[in-house]
């Protein structure tokens, strides 16, 4: 049987991760396409789920565990004027809630992989898919920005500028029994992720209007924040910082023809729930569910309803979750009104177990709860 051809366009994690989620199957012939240009490493952390992390664990045969730093426990964090509020803390037994990963030793871990499975790799720009005509299906991972992808999307996409910055980096220091938490601050949502024993990462969404406002001093500002949460009196040096700006980009078209829109260009969601990536993972692996299916029937791509499957499949979650992320950034943004009320309903919250076990749910596996 004439095995069927799939080139993958895309350095970054999603690309990497699709080669290898995609090699081994039946009756297909691989190609990783990278760009020739080096770029630079990327010295932001990313969460992973615990069904998430498995699945990693079942394509990366030489997977190397340590890399990722395991949490047990998420604390959930609301500030008053007067207080913080500890509305909820997430804590399953013996099992793991997520695993936080530098990003460029997951890449480099991704990449070693694939050398080892040997997928053939390109080096070059792809400015034009008729170049590409010669592949029964071409799975496209360049990030937010590519003129490729207005080709398949048609720019059909639920959008919003939130005109805000997320402001990331590293911070070293040792803290005993350190939990990963969510405080939910005037300012914006803060993150902390610790990635080893004595490091921990921070992703701190604020206006773009604060963050001009505090330019000058901006990480004596985030430093003073920080300490301030964490109750650190001794000095902190972050490193590593950097910021982009934050908006929700939904596509409701994810294909065209043969060409498929994967990862960050399908959905770019708000950093608050820490789900961007373990989005783009249950997409691949529904990607290779159904490729195997048609592979193995040796149905061939081009004659099949297999991009139509994969958007039936995948849209729905990933719209919901999108919005839902949306609904959760706006519940929590700053409200003179509506403040006293949410301070009410979160010191209750805690005694809701089954809310609790839906949002661990849906944190873990989204919107799949088979």
């Amino acid at each position: 049987m004439k095995k069927q051809r799939i080139c993958i366009i895309g350095d970054g994690l999603s690309g990497l991760t699709s080669a290898l989620a995609l090699k081994n199957l039946q009756n297909i012939e691989l190609d990783l396409i990278l760009n020739e240009k080096k770029k630079i490493g990327d010295t932001r952390t990313t969460a992973i789920s615990e069904s998430n992390f498995q699945f990693l664990k079942t394509i990366i045969k030489n997977f190397n565990s340590k890399l990722f730093w395991p949490s047990k426990n998420i604390e959930l964090f609301f500030e008053t004027s007067k207080e913080q509020i500890n509305f909820l803390n997430f804590e399953e037994g013996e099992k793991n809630l997520m695993y936080v990963c530098e990003n460029k030793k997951f890449k480099s871990l991704l990449l070693r992989e694939i050398k080892l499975k040997k997928i053939k790799i390109l080096k070059k720009k792809v400015s034009n898919l008729n170049a590409l005509k010669n592949y029964d299906l071409i799975i496209m991972c360049l990030g937010t920005k590519s003129p490729l992808y207005n080709k398949v999307t048609n720019g059909r996409t639920i959008g919003k500028d939130y005109k805000e910055l997320a402001l990331t980096g590293q911070i070293e220091k040792n803290l005993k029994f350190m939990k990963a938490g969510q405080y939910f601050l005037k300012d914006g949502p803060l993150a902390i992720l610790p990635f080893s024993k004595n490091k921990f990462s921070f992703v701190w969404t604020i206006s773009k209007d604060l963050f001009q406002s505090k330019s000058k001093n901006i990480k004596n500002f985030i430093e003073k924040k920080i300490k301030n949460i964490l109750k650190i009196n001794e000095n902190i040096k972050i490193k590593h910082l950097k910021s982009y700006p934050i908006k929700l980009n939904l596509e409701t078209k994810y294909f065209n023809d043969n060409a498929l829109v994967l990862g960050d260009g399908l959905h770019r969601v708000h950093p608050v729930a820490g789900q961007g990536f373990n989005l783009v993972l249950r997409d691949i692996k529904q990607l290779k569910e159904i490729i195997n299916y048609y592979s193995v029937l040796g149905i061939q791509f081009d004659n099949s309803q297999i991009l139509n499957e994969f958007t039936k499949n995948r849209k729905p979650e990933n719209i919901l979750l999108g919005l839902g992320i949306d609904v959760t950034r706006s519940f929590f943004k700053k409200n003179n009104y509506l403040d006293p009320v949410k301070k009410i309903f979160l010191k209750n919250l805690n005694r809701i177990p089954y809310l609790k076990k839906i949002s661990l749910k849906i944190s873990d596996t989204g919107l799949n709860f088979n």
